[in-house]
């Protein structure tokens, strides 16, 4: 019998971040897929944060299934064609779909997103890529010349967001994040004309009046709390927040005087976010709907 491996939740964490005795590694037998599938085999998978939340158990109002004891993990992945239904991608060809954390999986034709070539390696789809830029293209819509602040700046979606707000032609590019080692990080390699940190000793509000001066046309907002209430404070007449992440729980503050200097705020659930409403079922069952959603948020040609 033919047999892949696949990484199982084993029991759930009584507090904080699941370690390895939580998971195991389980040999079982190789996936067949039914009329209708694709076989694929794993390449690479995003260990997502998300994930941690999933763990814990079930949340009301969670975008996605929580994993139970005995289910295997899941996650964005890519992989190769191994075999395919008649009109189905090519055998060998690269393919993005929602069944990770396993060696093979069979996954429905209409689950499974051909790559292509447009990037140099195909791992590069598993980024937060396409996240950041619907966000700032139909969301923000950054202009040339704006000066644009990511909170969160260093997590996987800001770190993304901040290089291509500079792509689309911003002026300047702030960043918050958590330490000055990771500020650093955001000028020296990834396009951050400043960075600001909280929680130290010089308050943020001050900190970005240094860093944007002269006000931000545009708040991409991972954060929430006191990073949004900066931000809003710092906003320029007619400036677009785009509310894509909320690590932190907190209402903008959409007081009258905000209003009256025009901003605008526009919530950007990411793309697992907004296709995991539409399923009422863990993968691989939802993943077509998933699938879907990342199609709908390709840029517009």
């Amino acid at each position: 019998m033919a047999t892949h491996r696949e990484i199982r939740l084993r029991t759930r964490p009584a507090h904080g971040l699941p370690t390895p005795e939580h998971l195991e590694l389980v040999t079982t037998a190789l996936p067949v897929p039914a009329p209708g599938e694709v076989l694929v085999r794993n390449r690479w998978f995003a260990v997502q944060a998300a994930l941690r939340t999933l763990i814990s158990g079930r949340i009301e109002g969670a975008p996605l299934p929580s994993v139970e004891p005995g289910d295997t993990l899941f996650g964005a992945a890519v992989g190769e064609v191994v075999s395919a239904p008649p009109g189905g991608p090519r055998p060998g060809e690269p393919v993005f779909h929602w069944q990770g954390w396993r060696e093979y999986a069979a996954v429905p034709v209409s689950a499974c997103t051909p790559l292509g070539d447009a990037l140099p390696d195909p791992v590069a789809h598993l980024s937060q890529g396409r996240t950041a830029y619907a966000a700032l293209t139909r969301g923000a819509e950054v202009r040339p010349g704006d000066t644009v602040l990511v909170t969160g700046g260093a997590g996987a979606v800001g770190t993304m967001a901040g290089q291509i707000a500079r792509l689309l032609g911003a002026g300047r590019v702030v960043g918050t994040t958590g330490s000055p080692a990771k500020a650093e990080r955001l000028v020296a390699g990834l396009g951050y004309d400043a960075a600001v940190v909280r929680d130290a000793d010089e308050p943020l509000a001050a900190q970005l009046a240094g860093a944007a001066p002269d006000g931000v046309d545009v708040i991409f907002d991972n954060v929430g709390g006191e990073q949004l209430r900066a931000a809003v404070d710092a906003a320029r007449p007619g400036a677009r927040a785009v509310l894509v992440g909320a690590l932190r729980t907190a209402r903008p503050r959409r007081d009258r005087r905000h209003r009256a200097r025009g901003a605008r705020f526009v919530r950007a659930r990411p793309q697992a976010d907004r296709a995991a409403r539409l399923q009422s079922a863990r993968p691989p069952g939802g993943g077509r709907r998933v699938a879907g959603a990342l199609r709908k948020l390709a840029p517009r040609r």
